[in-house]
């Protein structure tokens, strides 16, 4: 991969050239986010870096590539070569440097952590042009552990090198029953799954899915099309995909959400087309309507209220069950994702966890009632809760913390000094800025 290498570096170089020409703040020209949080944005310099979606190596035991490629991309690199990025974040349009820089999570992560947790260093351009390298030892060890969870604020990864792991051509699939989390933690503790994650369909409806790769399977399911991945869940005890399959089978359906834009109905199913369905179209469709406010004004001519709950958070195995409670009580927007979080949690300074077990719970819909509540109601009583459990939450959607809040929970001091050092003119925005505030 000569030529890729060549590229990459010349494709620096003009970046360089384009950030040291201009002046004043600073945000990527990209075709994608996952981001859902509507933010007020005032001008800035545009750095292009789509170019930036190649492999550049695959080696035994790790890949190496630009930030902007797409996990669709990565993964199918990876794949043609047995092996797999060690944490493949759920949907397909996620880039290796956006979960870098934010939170990335799947069901390897009980054995590998978040996906920053798989990194093995990074190129990280700062804002007044330098590219600096980053590993756990040298002397950007600091950057290395702050750079996860700063959302863009101390600048952009170019290069990332992160871990993969050997796959077989097909993950067998067992969705189990629990009751209680003290169930998963056994399953964990046994640690003989390759994969693990949950649904929770309601309080009295859970199951816990169990995934081990198999060289062979004597059938396969396909959910890219007719049939939905998440309802076969509570309907078969063992189930057989393609490892291509079972890393995206949450994709199609962008969980369950697809059915916020009909794409669950038969005939509508149909009309989008197996090429049409999946978490780029959806996310195109739900930025629109966020644009136009179609939902919105229907929901006035009800007399409906609407908050946007879109939320992961992560909270300690011992705290499961109190969290889960609280959601019923007062959110109740079902189902909800689960997903267990191991490895050796590194001294990640704006994302941190402590030594233990977490759970990932994700849930991803519009709470409606007919009472008005104040901005933010039922977001702010989930920070609360999770604050209170000793979780943490991931900032790639709505939050109100206070300025002193989010500084106790994301980095602090440790994130002053970080901005001091990298970017002491202020090219990029803050932290709190970017991730909090609307204006």
């Amino acid at each position: 991969m000569a030529d890729a290498a060549a590229a990459h570096a010349a494709k620096r170089q003009s970046l360089i050239e384009s950030l040291k020409h201009g002046a004043g703040p600073v945000a990527l020209a990209k075709e994608t986010s996952n981001l859902f949080r509507d933010r007020a944005v005032g001008a800035r310099r545009r750095l292009d870096v789509r170019s930036f979606n190649q492999v550049l190596a695959i080696r035994d035991g790790f890949v190496e590539a630009e930030g902007m490629i797409a996990y669709e991309d990565l993964t199918r690199e990876c794949l043609a070569h047995g092996v797999m990025p060690a944490v493949v974040p759920q949907l397909k349009t996620i880039t290796l440097g956006g979960a870098v820089a934010g939170v990335g999570i799947e069901s390897t992560s009980h054995r590998h952590g978040l996906v920053h947790d798989t990194m093995l260093e990074l190129d990280v351009l700062l804002g007044d042009g330098r590219i600096v390298r980053c590993t756990r030892d040298n002397e950007h060890a600091d950057l290395f552990f702050g750079f996860p969870n700063s959302y863009g604020t101390l600048g952009y990864a170019l290069r990332v090198k992160a871990k993969t792991i050997p796959v077989q051509p097909y993950v067998q699939l067992t969705h189990v029953p629990f009751s209680h989390f003290g169930e998963l933690e056994r399953y964990l503790e046994a640690g003989e799954a390759d994969f693990i994650d949950g649904t929770v369909f309601s309080p009295q409806r859970m199951f816990i899915t169990l995934g081990r790769f198999v060289e062979r399977a004597p059938y396969t399911s396909d959910y890219t099309f007719e049939h939905i991945y998440y309802r076969s869940i509570g309907e078969k005890r063992e189930d057989y995909l393609s490892v291509h399959d079972y890393v995206w089978r949450w994709d199609t359906d962008w969980f369950w959400c697809s059915k916020n834009v009909f794409a669950q109905n038969p005939l509508i199913r149909r009309l989008y087309g197996r090429g049409r369905l999946g978490s780029k179209t959806y996310t195109k469709i739900m930025r629109w309507n966020s644009r136009v406010g179609v939902t919105k004004k229907l929901e006035r001519a009800l007399g409906v209220h609407s908050e946007s709950v879109i939320q992961d958070v992560d909270i300690p195995i011992a705290c499961t069950g109190e969290f889960l409670d609280f959601y019923a009580r007062e959110i109740g927007l079902w189902p909800m994702w689960i997903c267990p979080i191991g490895g050796a949690h590194g001294n990640f300074a704006l994302y941190p966890l402590q030594r233990g077990w977490y759970v990932n719970f994700g849930f991803w819909d519009v709470k409606r009632t007919r009472a008005a509540h104040a901005p933010g109601h039922f977001n702010r009583l989930i920070e609360a809760k999770v604050a209170e459990l000793g979780g943490i939450k991931s900032l790639y959607s709505d939050c109100y913390f206070s300025e002193g809040e989010f500084y106790r929970r994301y980095g602090g001091e440790a994130y002053d000094a970080l901005k001091k050092k990298y970017d002491p003119a202020g090219a990029f925005p803050r932290l709190y800025d970017k991730c909090v505030l609307k204006a």
